[in-house]
């Protein structure tokens, strides 16, 4: 089955991603891949505190998944998947889609702030010629009418 892999962080745009992913992955019948980083430098603490500080971030993270997950199984009746990495955010979004053959898109939300479309969107676009999937960048202001209408 092909998998849209989707990046799940604190963004606006992310929510846009989602929409984009899961609708696509119902079209398709293919499936949805929700990737969060923890990054490395939220845990150099003495080690029970990293370890509590770790362990409340996957708590988020999964509280974050379960929204999505709940709209994407009633309303697209899709199951998503979670993986939660810990590192930089670019090299384990790149591993993560070297490691599963079933990625076959890669689905991000452009920002509309003035700082551009995002670090991820900016660095990934650079590389996208050496990509082994394809990148789809959704534009963060983008109604939801108008992601159903395309999809």
């Amino acid at each position: 089955m092909r998998k849209f892999l989707v990046v799940l962080d604190d963004s606006r745009e992310c929510l846009n991603a989602m929409r984009f992913a899961a609708m696509r992955a119902a079209k398709t019948q293919g499936g949805v891949q929700i990737l969060s980083i923890i990054p490395p430098d939220e845990f150099n603490h003495w080690i029970g505190v990293g370890d509590i500080m770790r362990e409340e971030a996957r708590e988020r993270i999964v509280a974050h998944f379960e929204v999505f997950a709940k709209w994407m199984r009633d309303k697209q009746n899709v199951d998503p998947e979670l993986i939660i990495r810990e590192g930089e955010p670019l090299p384990e979004i790149l591993s993560q889609v070297r490691e599963d053959d079933e990625i076959g898109v890669l689905v991000l939300g452009a920002g509309t702030g003035k700082g551009g479309p995002g670090p991820l969107v900016t660095q990934l676009s650079r590389n996208a010629g050496t990509l082994p999937v394809p990148i789809t960048i959704v534009p963060g202001e983008m109604s939801k009418e108008r992601l159903e209408a395309i999809c």
